[in-house]
């Protein structure tokens, strides 16, 4: 899992947001509401929640465009567990929480990359299942 994250306040614009992305050239945010993650904030979101829908990035919050429930892992989730977990919700990115505090973050792409044997076991999991574009977009290009 990365531990050095990047999150930002639910309170703030997704112009803001975005622009933090940009700065630290990475295609989402972990959102909070003081200490606690609330949420995930994507490229995707931003893309189907403001971009599609003709909504003024300065006036739109983040909390009213992330991904929520939060769907959230603990370090000691196996990484067999986080990929079925990632399949049968369809998303790429799982918060790793203890204790309610946020200590890090395990995404698909980064499991295919680095954990073959995992990669496999994806691969596996995958076989005969509709998958969304950006899951099979992982399995081909890091997997197959």
């Amino acid at each position: 899992m990365v531990t050095d994250l990047v999150v930002v306040d639910a309170d703030v614009s997704v112009k803001e947001a975005v622009e933090r992305m940009n700065d630290f050239e990475i295609g989402c945010l972990l959102v909070m509401s003081g200490e606690k993650v609330v949420g995930i904030l994507t490229e995707r979101d931003i893309l189907r929640r403001v971009v599609a829908e003709g909504r003024k990035p300065e006036e739109t919050l983040v909390k009213d465009i992330m991904s929520k429930p939060l769907v959230v892992v603990d370090p000691e989730t196996s990484l067999e567990e986080a990929v079925e977990l990632m399949f049968k919700k369809k998303i790429k990115k799982l918060p790793v929480v203890k204790d309610d505090k946020l200590v890090g973050l395990v995404t698909f792409t980064d499991i295919a990359r680095f954990q073959p044997v995992i990669a496999k076991y994806a691969e596996r999991l995958a076989a005969g299942q509709a998958l969304p574009r950006r899951m099979e977009k992982v399995i081909r290009y890091y997997i197959a």
